[in-house]
């Protein structure tokens, strides 16, 4: 029989799979697009329980799979397989693994466990299938080099899943990552000495990039980060009700979404999800962001010296309410929508636990008595749509702030709102994307900085925020199981950048939304990406980019527009820079120094675990 697995009930933990294991996701993308398997693809990352069954039931379905679609299917079965009530039996390129230990403890506590150094792990089932776990070492390292020097990535760490009883899920993982090399260390780049100390940064919240956020420890070279990430969940057919810190995203995308594109670094978040029947879905989270803001009545007092103290002050607290609504009304459709409410009070609030509220509602009974200033609020909404297989048609809206009066002809306000919208083609191993996203000026801002829609100072949404539009097309080929192909364009502009000035928000939400380019990222990028056995990888890619300021002023015959951000000191006081320093200015703003201008850059990478 081709599945054995097929023939055990899935009875699995509630672990969500972390996002970065893009293969997996991609291939139940494919499943999908071939009409194989149904699935709400809007809210992410799916729990190992809802890929588990998914594989299950392409596995009932394998008269429609191809050749590479029932090795990659095996393939994959194997890594889930506790969550199929089975020990794993790991095969190296289809063969036996002789790295392999499979024991069965017999007595009152007899349980399976297999200890493999191909995939290495140690996964332990009792045979009362009431206790399963599996342990994993992360360890990993990418080399990068271009015209620029070489940046050397390097990450380890452990991860530990749980199971008890079928209810509870228990889970958690670190990682410690480290970025060097000459790449980040030109002094030339860096006229002071604080700052040839401290390295150039490859990653920062105003960088216009596609990667996932971190926040760096204090070091002598490019930088330091760790994460660490887990939750505990309880659960059962019907949903679950956890407490968590893993990347969410939230709209149909594929490169970069515009609701929630987890590309903040991850944030513990109670969460709620409801699935009591196959045309319904709720999702709800409650999560503590990092405002990256000093509260100056909030501090420690540290005794210093012998004769004085010093102050420690703290960061302002940050929260975040949001629920997502998804019905699947009939086959190939799938619609979702939601709020969410970012407020910045001393304590939580217990309103904005409400999972099923309208949180500017709430907002407005809690704020309006003293006329106070209201907190950030945001609706959004996203649509699927499969015609046929193989085709699927999607689109997500963000709405920031809304006035009807903005939608007259005479009015010039537009609405602070991003629309995104894609297509999608996928047979016979191959796929085509093309996105396209828009945002109008002051979206994701806020005249208050605690409020914005950021969290450690990255945007939570799509990671060009307000006034800006990004184009990609990718074309993806998976000939073989385990390797996946994709060449990709991606072209990124930055119009004129606005700062959210509330004196004079209605002027600056008045001005022409994309008008002036004041920074463009051109950038184009083949990816190969190879898992040769279950959580062991080898990539490669070679990317092109070209990220660069523009001159908004034409030479200084443009007049700095109401709110418009063209060079700031370091007092705080605004400047009005044109010509080459202007471009100098948006350039290092948006744009590590290691990809300004042209640049032709090549990885290698290699890693158990992603």
């Amino acid at each position: 029989m081709l599945f054995a697995l097929v023939t055990l009930c899935t009875s699995a933990q509630n672990i969500p799979q972390a996002i970065e294991y893009s293969l997996i996701y991609d291939y139940i993308d494919e499943l999908v697009s071939d009409g194989i398997i149904q699935m709400n693809t809007a809210i992410r990352p799916y729990s190992r329980e809802v890929i588990a069954d998914k594989l299950a039931e392409a596995a009932r379905k394998d008269s429609l799979l191809s050749r590479r679609q029932k090795m990659d299917l095996a393939f994959y079965m194997q890594d889930y397989a506790l969550e199929f009530d089975t020990i794993p039996d790991y095969k190296l390129w289809g063969h036996e693994n002789k790295a392999q230990w499979n024991k069965l403890k017999k007595g009152r506590q007899a349980c399976d466990f297999n200890l493999a150094l191909v995939e290495p792990s140690l996964s332990i089932l009792t045979r009362d299938k009431n206790f399963k776990m599996k342990l994993k070492p992360i360890l990993g390292m990418d080399l990068y080099a271009s015209k620029k020097g070489m940046i050397t990535k390097r990450w380890y760490g452990a991860e530990l899943q749980m199971d008890i009883c079928h209810h509870l899920s228990v889970w958690g993982s670190i990682r410690d990552n480290s970025w060097q090399g000459t790449g980040l260390l030109k002094e030339a780049w860096y006229p002071t000495t604080y700052d040839q100390i401290q390295g150039a940064r490859i990653l920062s919240g105003e960088y216009l990039m596609n990667t996932v956020g971190v926040q760096y420890k204090e070091s002598n070279f490019g930088g330091d980060f760790s994460d660490s990430r887990g939750g505990i969940s309880l659960y059962s057919w019907w949903g679950s009700i956890g407490l968590q810190r893993e990347r969410i995203t939230w709209g149909d995308a594929y490169h970069c979404s515009n609701i929630l594109s987890g590309r903040n670094p991850a944030v513990p978040a109670l969460t709620l999800n409801l699935r009591p029947c196959s045309w319904f879905e709720f999702n709800y989270q409650h999560a503590w962001l990092v405002s990256n803001r000093m509260d100056s009545t909030y501090y420690y007092e540290e005794r210093f010296t012998e004769d004085g103290s010093k102050r420690h002050y703290r960061p302002a607290n940050k929260y975040m309410a949001a629920n997502m609504f998804t019905f699947m009304p009939v086959k190939q459709l799938s619609f979702s929508f939601g709020n969410s409410i970012v407020y910045a009070e001393r304590n939580v609030q217990a309103a904005y636990f409400i999972p099923f509220a309208f949180y500017k509602s709430l907002d407005h009974l809690l704020t309006k008595g003293m006329a106070s200033e209201n907190q950030n609020s945001q609706v959004f909404a996203s649509l699927s749509i499969r015609p046929c297989n193989h085709l699927q048609l999607y689109g997500s809206f963000y709405l920031d702030e809304f006035s009807a009066k903005r939608l007259k002809k005479e009015n010039p306000e537009n609405n602070p709102i991003s629309y995104l919208v894609g297509l999608r083609f996928s047979a016979s191993g191959i796929s085509l994307i093309g996105e396209f996203m828009r945002s109008y000026i002051a979206t994701y801002n806020h005249s208050i900085d605690v409020l914005d829609y950021y969290s450690n100072s990255y945007n939570m949404g799509h990671y060009m925020g307000g006034n800006a539009q990004s184009i990609f097309v990718q074309f993806g080929y998976r000939p073989a199981q385990g390797l996946q192909l994709q060449l990709s364009y991606t072209n990124d502009r930055k119009y004129n950048v606005y700062d959210y000035v509330r004196g004079d928000i209605r002027a600056i939400i008045s001005q022409k939304p994309f008008d002036k380019v004041a920074w463009q990222n051109d950038q184009l990028e083949f990816r190969l990406n190879y898992e040769l056995f279950n959580n062991c990888y080898f990539r490669a890619s070679m990317l092109w980019n070209n990220a660069r300021g523009m001159d908004v002023s034409e030479e200084g015959t443009v007049e700095r527009g109401v709110g418009e951000d063209r060079g700031w000191a370091a007092d705080g006081s605004s400047f009005d820079l044109t010509g080459e320093e202007l471009t100098a200015y948006y350039t290092d703003k948006f744009a590590p120094l290691y990809y300004q201008g042209n640049n032709l850059t090549f990885m290698v990478g290699f890693s158990f675990g992603f």
